[in-house]
């Protein structure tokens, strides 16, 4: 597959790397700021599961703006961005990096810390798992995420924030809903046009943080439990009916289309990814790989065959059959008193070039009138030193069966005097 051959096939991947962003999900969070406003009156976000830093573009470039906006009204503070992952990333202009732990206590204080002992206006997450493909799992280990990205952000977020992130639909989401509910009174589940409709994720965006009276955060609330939930008992304030918005109108690409490279008449230009990923996770897992493989290749001294080098092959083993072939014709046939090959044998051996054929035909023209041949003995002791049935009998059939160039389509003299002396000797005996 080519270069551009992704670039068909998503047009928020070939827009992102058109327009500067590290990732296409760039869309979906500014899709949802069209229709949520949720940068309003934002100077202060923290961007959780960042790498490789897309959404951490879209509030560096959106506090930015909302800072221009206050300066005109009168001083304002400037904004602070932190991004926190495991995974490290590439640096961003405006943007402080945390590498640390969601679920620790101390990534918490850390992020305070870089806003002077405040807290947060805005908090995204749009981490997600490896997902295995077992939906039942996936789907469980997504909740957990959320709900560690919401306990974390009951430490940071200043009351009235907005919290958005990343959710999978599914059976017990309304269990997450419910849990949402008690700390926002506000909670949206919103579906960008930037996601594709064949993906079951979807955002929920939860506005004015409001936490229960006399709630104090810490991360050991067991909120989602194994045991199975019966929806029908739930009452007040656990059960609710989340509405549901698509951000994003129909004049907007479908994200599960394919279009032509030059989209709306724009000349198309090819861009590479602009950040590569820096320390990605299944690097380790190729360097071992890479070193398993020249460990083996030099212990067996073992190649990789190209189609060439199969070809050549070939044509070697059937050079070596050919030897074989010429090896077997060279036997002494009719030998000279003083025990040398003739001279029929002595041209074949000399000639490296003739093809089986020509040699078999020598053969075939040589007069064996003089020569005591056994043709039966022959044809056993070619048989028994190439294993070769087909051998032998391809040899005999030269000896006995006619020449294409008689006339009568009849053997030839040496042959029919070859083969009744053979038969006369075979009565003899």
């Amino acid at each position: 597959m080519g270069k551009t051959s992704k670039d068909k096939r998503d047009i928020y991947y070939r827009k992102a790397k058109e327009e500067g962003w590290r990732a296409r999900s760039a869309f979906k969070l500014l899709q949802i700021d069209s229709e949520c406003h949720i940068f309003d009156g934002v100077s202060k976000a923290v961007d959780l599961c960042a790498a490789p830093g897309s959404w951490s573009q879209v509030l560096a470039r959106k506090l930015n703006e909302n800072y221009k906006e206050a300066l005109k009204k009168g001083p304002a503070s400037p904004p602070k961005i932190v991004a926190v992952d495991l995974q490290a990333m590439a640096p961003l202009e405006g943007v402080i990096q945390l590498q640390g732990d969601i679920t620790n206590t101390s990534t918490a204080e850390q992020i305070i810390a870089h806003f002077d002992n405040t807290r947060a206006d805005l908090v995204v997450c749009d981490g997600a798992p490896d997902v295995t493909g077992l939906h039942d799992m996936d789907i469980f280990i997504q909740s957990q995420l959320l709900l560690a990205a919401l306990n974390i952000a009951t430490h940071i977020l200043r009351s009235g924030g907005t919290f958005v992130a990343k959710i999978f639909r599914a059976k017990d989401v309304t269990l997450l809903y419910a849990q949402l509910r008690i700390f926002f009174p506000y909670v949206y589940c919103t579906k960008p046009s930037s996601s594709r409709n064949s993906s079951i994720e979807a955002f929920v965006v939860c506005k004015d943080y409001s936490p229960p009276e006399g709630y104090k955060p810490n991360m050991l609330n067991p909120w989602l439990t194994d045991e199975p939930c019966n929806f029908n008992q739930l009452t007040g304030v656990n059960r609710v009916i989340v509405p549901f918005i698509v951000c994003g109108d129909l004049s907007q690409p479908d994200s599960d289309m394919s279009y032509p490279l030059n989209y709306e008449g724009k000349e198309y230009k090819y861009h590479e990814p602009v950040q590569a990923p820096i320390a990605p996770p299944y690097e380790e897992a190729l360097l071992k790989n890479r070193k398993k493989a020249e460990e083996n290749a030099s212990a067996s001294n073992y190649t990789d065959f190209s189609e060439i080098d199969i070809e050549m092959a070939i044509e070697n083993e059937s050079e070596s059959s050919i030897s074989k072939i010429k090896q077997s014709l060279v036997i002494p046939v009719c030998n000279d008193s003083d025990n040398k090959p003739s001279t029929v044998t002595k041209t074949t051996q000399n000639d490296d070039d003739e093809i089986v054929v020509d040699a078999l035909q020598n053969l075939y023209q040589l007069d064996i009138s003089d020569c005591n041949i056994d043709f039966n003995k022959t044809n056993a002791n070619v048989t028994i030193e190439h294993e070769s049935e087909s051998l032998s009998s391809e040899i005999q059939r030269v000896f006995i069966v006619p020449r294409d160039d008689d006339s009568d389509n009849e053997p030839s003299t040496s042959a029919k005097i070859a083969y009744n002396e053979s038969k006369s000797n075979e009565k003899r005996d």
